[in-house]
């Protein structure tokens, strides 16, 4: 009888621990949306060329434009600000590239997250990651005045990509 309880202890052990786990990695691909940064064999670059669907940008009027596309619970873009706050403080003085933040939050949230960051962007968007075709973030796009993707960087930047972004942007 001994043994019988012991094994169903066991079992009921091993099945505690493997929903334990699971429910661990679906909190982790919630809460950390670089968390799929983390295969190397992907490209999670938006592909260049592709349209990108943001209704109510003029990419004519823009020119090109750079999406910053952002998530309020992503601790990478929190770790990105200062890179945010030195591409939004040239804008000004760069309008041949227009910088526009998008996130899937609601803009008035949005805006609230950028300012806590010190990253003063005029033209804050909501749309969803899908729309845009990025698998998370941050992800930076370059669009073209035609409104489509002419280059992307996805995940925290190392510092050489951050020299790339600021030179491509004219910076």
């Amino acid at each position: 009888m001994n043994t019988v309880h012991n094994r169903i202890n066991m079992v009921v052990n091993l099945a505690i621990i493997l929903v334990v786990v699971l429910i661990g990695v679906a909190v982790a691909r919630r809460y950390v949306p670089s968390f799929r940064w983390q295969n190397k064999n992907h490209d999670y670059r938006v592909a260049a060329g592709k349209n990108v669907a943001l209704p109510g940008v003029d990419w004519q009027k823009n020119g090109e434009t750079l999406l910053l596309v952002l998530d309020t619970k992503c601790a990478f873009c929190t770790a990105s600000a200062p890179f945010y706050q030195e591409i939004a403080r040239d804008a000004p003085q760069n309008r041949s590239v227009r910088v526009v933040a998008v996130l899937p939050e609601s803009v008035a949230e949005s805006k609230q997250y950028l300012s806590d960051l010190n990253v003063p962007i005029d033209e804050v968007r909501h749309s969803s990651f899908e729309a845009l075709g990025v698998q998370g973030t941050p992800t930076l796009i370059l669009v073209n005045r035609n409104g489509q993707v002419d280059q992307s960087w996805p995940g925290k930047l190392l510092p050489d990509q951050e020299t790339e972004v600021l030179k491509r942007i004219g910076r």
